[in-house]
């Protein structure tokens, strides 16, 4: 992988703020975990607004003979590989879409070591190009049971789509990292440098495939997004890409003996031990049975698809005792949440890390539809919700109601005393601590200005009075230390009565 990718972290304390940066997310169907061959290649490039520039999207000839793998996760035959192009005739165009951008895969060790696999093979020097991992984003800033691809997905409020299919999971995990920088406001903790891609040839021609969005979840796929990661033991790129195979293979509640030993194969010859093995396969079935009765009822569609899972893994005692009841599931409340702000994914996540269902649409089964800040009154889901019999719920209700945060408990508030200012009261707020707002404050009660004024006046007119009487006295012959002594109360009374009216 450091001969492929350079690995970028994403982080709330991240130091360089993602900006203009453009993404392009990639995924790759393969032949199996590793080693192997890449069978469907697909990249969507993006701004970190969410704005989609272009995309790409073909099937891969993995040369003739080559086996495609699991076809019961992929879908990929031989017969539609023998149609398509090789992968040296399209790496020009995948290169031009990378170039100047920065890669992001779900689980992206994973896919970068199949990507420097087939650089390898076709003899193409390819300098590393900066990285990010979604899966490790979203482990760093998301609570959530595990962090699949599909359960990512839920709670950054994406609906169902064709997993396994390159294209969509490229659109799913592009949507994952705008969400998580411009939502969530992740940020680089080191600047990305990207260097000078090679360049190729154009595609002379491309074999996409059709992606069909599945009609409708499981309750097995529901249960699937919501078995806690330590259940699969110690995390690892090849323990997620397993649990990831293993996963979308549950999630339509039909699996097989073949599947099973096909998908253990896959495992083992990437170097998973049967121990590992055993451990994720234990921890799966008993996690998604304590689902099951966590309601109290285990109806008889649960006990039976059970049954059959634990039966193709290898792992049947871990049912032993179950006990099934012919009993609708009405007990079980089903979360569907609308909108896309931080709060929205916030409530997503905290409903599937408590282990309630979250629904990707409205139908009859959803108990509680919660309405976003940002969502119209006028949304149709809304008056349908209340048709159906759910209940319409806002996002801070909706956490109480749900049981997913404690009841507030008030605690007494301390008001500070308003600080003193040397200034007149008049212009400076008070805080009102009744109303908690601020409010102007009156200027401190004095004598009324009229009477000031007029005994300033009184005063000055008595000072003048004075210095008038000591001039006639001093013509007059009067003696001089009485006319001083006069003229100067005069101008006492005179410049103590200014002030005086000045201040009125």
């Amino acid at each position: 992988m450091a001969e492929t990718v350079e690995n970028l972290v994403l982080t709330g304390d991240g130091r360089f703020a993602v900006g203009t940066t453009e993404f392009t997310a990639i995924d790759f169907e393969t032949t199996g975990l590793h080693p192997g061959h890449v069978v469907e290649v697909a990249a969507v490039r993006v701004r970190a607004d969410g704005t989609v520039l272009r995309e790409f999207s073909t099937l891969v000839n993995p040369g003739r003979g080559v086996d495609p793998g699991p076809a019961h996760v992929h879908r990929i035959t031989r017969r539609e590989l023998d149609n398509a192009p090789y992968l040296g005739e399209v790496l020009g165009d995948f290169l031009d879409l990378c170039q100047g951008s920065v890669l992001v895969a779900h689980n992206l060790p994973f896919e970068a070591r199949f990507l420097g696999g087939e650089f390898g093979r076709l003899g193409a020097r390819v300098p590393a190009m900066p990285g990010v991992c979604t899966l490790a984003a979203a482990r760093r800033s998301l609570r959530l049971p595990n962090y699949r691809l599909a359960t990512v997905a839920e709670a950054v409020g994406v609906g169902e789509f064709a997993a396994h299919t390159a294209l969509a999971d490229a659109y799913v995990c592009a949507r994952i990292v705008t969400t998580l920088v411009t939502t969530h406001g992740l940020r680089f903790a080191t600047r990305p440098v990207f260097p000078e891609l090679p360049r190729f040839a154009p595609a002379a021609r491309l074999s996409p495939r059709r992606a069909v969005v599945p009609s409708g979840g499981t309750w097995m796929a529901d249960f699937v997004d919501r078995v806690p990661e330590a259940a699969f033991g110690v995390p690892g790129s090849l323990r997620d890409a397993y649990v990831e195979l293993l996963g979308n293979a549950l999630a339509d509640r039909h699996i097989s003996d073949t599947e099973a030993r096909a998908l253990g194969s896959a495992a083992s010859a990437a170097g998973m031990s049967d121990a590992d093995l055993h451990r994720v396969h234990t921890g799966f079935v008993r996690a998604m049975r304590e689902l099951a009765e966590s309601d109290g009822v285990i109806t008889t569609e649960e006990g039976r698809d059970l049954r059959t899972v634990a039966a193709a893994l290898r792992v049947p005692e871990v049912l032993h005792g179950l006990q099934a009841a012919a009993t609708s599931s009405g007990g079980r409340r089903r979360v569907l949440v609308l909108g896309d702000g931080l709060a929205e994914d916030g409530l997503r996540a905290a409903v599937l890390d408590a282990g309630l269902q979250l629904a990707k649409k409205l139908t009859a089964s959803v108990t509680h539809l919660v309405v976003g800040s940002g969502v119209s009154p006028a949304e149709p889901r809304i008056a349908r919700a209340g048709e159906l019999g759910a209940r319409v719920l806002g996002i801070a209700e909706a956490s109480q109601v749900l049981g997913l945060v404690p009841q507030p408990s008030p605690a007494p508030v301390r008001i500070p005393e308003p600080i003193p200012v040397p200034a007149p009261a008049a212009h400076w707020p008070a805080y009102d601590s009744d109303r908690r707002t601020a409010v102007f404050a009156p200027p401190p009660q004095s004598p009324a200005p009229s009477v000031m004024l007029w005994g300033g006046r009184v005063l000055m007119g008595f000072g003048l009075l004075l210095m008038f009487i000591t001039v006639l006295a001093l013509f007059g012959g009067a003696g001089l230390a009485a006319g001083i002594f006069v003229g100067v109360l005069g101008v006492g009374g005179l410049l103590g009565g200014w002030q005086i009216a000045v201040r009125g």
